[in-house]
């Protein structure tokens, strides 16, 4: 068997760049020649965790096939979000939480998704059923992602199981859970830097719905105003992005992680199946979508709903 290439979606997360850690690191004690890649460069928040817990980023690849025939997928499972020739590879696991589309393999392989928040809480729980042991760094950066995609627990997609590896975890780590999930949260938040597509794109993935094809982008911060002053600028690459990439609307959610609302930008049609899927009406291109921070389970399922 040749080295197995781990990896999370495109324009990874902190859990997609994680999840590929933890889960390598597992594979490698249970006998697998695995590395953990990603298909781009960690974000902010991400940085945070690796530096936090001295952990190095994994190397970024473009392609898989020149480098392996087998790969194990964490975080994604959907073609698009994948890596560009994933078709031409023999896909041998996948362990993720969202949902299950545009996915099949020609062989049989191991598949494990669960309706948790994060799939470093999976991942906990294969170490355990495995009887391996956690180090501390590895540990760190698997509550940094539970930490992540539960916005420090406040997301509906949290479960209870969520919190209690958070705490494992934590306990593992040495870490204050609450203050060190703060300060990583909010080391994600710095957009001063960033051009317009960094912004809108840092975070998106593309989701066939209906016969359209959606592009939903999410940004965290501590200030909507601050995303939206430059409302004009995301508003001209988002449409640019459209025509580059055939995109029929690209939808843009700015997340408040301390209020837990959201403000989502819209460019493309049709418009009103936003506005029927979140019951708004959008005036300028957006609107405010009270309670609303997650992507995978408030904004994906009521716009698949409308436009299908």
């Amino acid at each position: 068997m040749s080295k197995v290439l781990v990896f999370g979606h495109q324009n990874p997360d902190t859990d997609a760049i994680t999840s590929a850690i933890s889960y390598a690191y597992l594979q490698n004690k249970l006998g697998v020649e695995a590395e953990a890649v990603a298909l781009s460069e960690p974000n902010e928040e991400t940085a945070y965790a690796l530096n936090y817990f001295k952990m190095a980023a994994p190397r970024v690849i473009d392609s898989v096939k020149p480098e392996t025939n087998q790969v194990m997928l964490v975080d994604h499972n959907e073609a698009q979000q994948s890596a560009s020739d994933i078709k031409e590879v023999e896909v041998l696991a996948v362990v993720d939480h969202h949902r299950i589309a545009n996915f099949e393999t020609a062989n049989p392989l191991y598949y494990r998704a669960e309706p948790v928040g994060c799939t470093n809480t999976i991942i906990l729980k294969l170490y355990k059923e495995k009887g391996i042991e956690i180090p501390k760094e590895i540990a760190g950066l698997m509550l940094s992602a539970i930490i992540s995609d539960s916005l420090l627990f406040k997301s509906p997609t949290c479960t209870e199981e969520d919190v209690a590896a958070a705490k494992e975890l934590a306990e593992i780590a040495g870490v204050d859970m609450n203050a060190y999930g703060l300060d990583m949260l909010k080391a994600g938040t710095n957009l001063s830097d960033k051009t317009a597509l960094q912004l809108i794109d840092a975070d998106a993935k593309s989701f066939p719905m209906g016969g359209k094809n959606l592009r939903i982008g999410q940004v965290n911060t501590v200030d909507v105003n601050d995303v939206l002053s430059r409302q004009a600028e995301l508003e001209n690459e988002m449409k640019n992005q459209n025509e580059i990439n055939g995109f029929d609307m690209f939808v843009l959610v700015i997340t408040n992680i301390l209020d837990s609302d959201s403000v989502c930008l819209v460019v493309g049609e049709p418009k009103e199946k936003v506005e029927e899927a979140f019951n708004v009406k959008l005036e300028n291109n957006q609107a405010l979508l009270k309670g609303v921070v997650s992507r995978k389970k408030q904004v994906v399922p009521p716009l698949t709903n409308a436009f299908n």
